[in-house]
């Protein structure tokens, strides 16, 4: 099982972290639509969690697998695949110098102008955004949180994978 895991795991974490990381140190901003591209990136990555399900039914369960270790199986791949990326987002913030904090501060404060914020509204964004930089800059904080941005999704593919695969004449093995 953790053999399966750590091997699917790690391919959807590079599919995610590669070009992540790639595109971080040639482009000099980030392109419009970012997160979009970001989430279907992790979606197409995650389908090896049902690969890794199968794979797991197939091979070592005879074609054969129970719901609750499908669903072990599927998240074990899921937080795999979330740690590499959440280790790829400190090495492109590492290798670039991006500040993600003072991206987001500049955000909130552009924001919060533009719909007409009274002065003192302006002042309480502004200082709760340089909190959040503050806090987004202790690694301790970051990783748990990026880590966070792929999971859930993980978790959901792996409880539709763990309720497909169980029933053996779903794409049977051969």
């Amino acid at each position: 099982m953790i053999v399966v895991i750590l091997v699917y795991g790690l391919i959807a974490g590079l599919i995610v972290a590669v070009p992540m990381v790639a595109s971080m140190l040639m482009l000099s901003e980030a392109p419009q639509n970012a997160a979009l591209y970001g989430y279907t990136l992790m979606i197409l990555a995650l389908t090896a969690v049902f690969l890794g399900v199968k794979h797991y039914r197939d091979k070592v369960g005879g074609g054969v697998i129970r719901f609750w270790p499908a669903l072990v199986v599927g998240l074990g791949i899921g937080a795999v695949a979330s740690a590499v990326y959440a280790i790829g987002w400190e090495i492109s913030l590492a290798f670039t110098g991006f500040d993600y904090g003072a991206a987001v501060t500049t955000m909130m404060v552009d924001a919060a102008r533009a719909r007409g914020a009274s002065d003192e509204e302006l002042a309480k964004v502004t200082a709760d955004a340089a909190a959040f930089a503050k806090t987004y800059a202790n690694p301790l904080y970051r990783l748990p949180i990026t880590f966070v941005e792929m999971f859930p999704i993980g978790v959901l593919i792996a409880l539709v994978s763990a309720a497909l695969l169980r029933n053996n004449r779903f794409l049977p093995a051969r």
